[in-house]
């Protein structure tokens, strides 16, 4: 049965961890920000000064990124 990622408010940390499980939290958020920089459409997350994408940003994220591998 496939699980289907949940769209939900995600801390910055959080939802790196979903893309990059196998990190520690810090350079999950690191290379999950790095994906964001080089993303025209994503890059304006980033000037945003906020520790929570709402749910309409993780949307957003998971239309240009795809869904976060299990």
């Amino acid at each position: 049965m496939e699980k289907k990622f949940k769209i939900r408010a995600y801390g910055r940390s959080e939802l790196a961890i979903e893309y990059f499980p196998y990190l520690c939290q810090k350079s999950a958020y690191e290379k999950f920000k790095g994906w964001l920089e080089v993303n025209p459409v994503l890059r304006p997350l980033l000037t945003l000064n906020q520790r929570t994408y709402t749910p309409a940003q993780v949307a957003l994220i998971i239309d240009q990124l795809g869904e976060p591998e299990e």
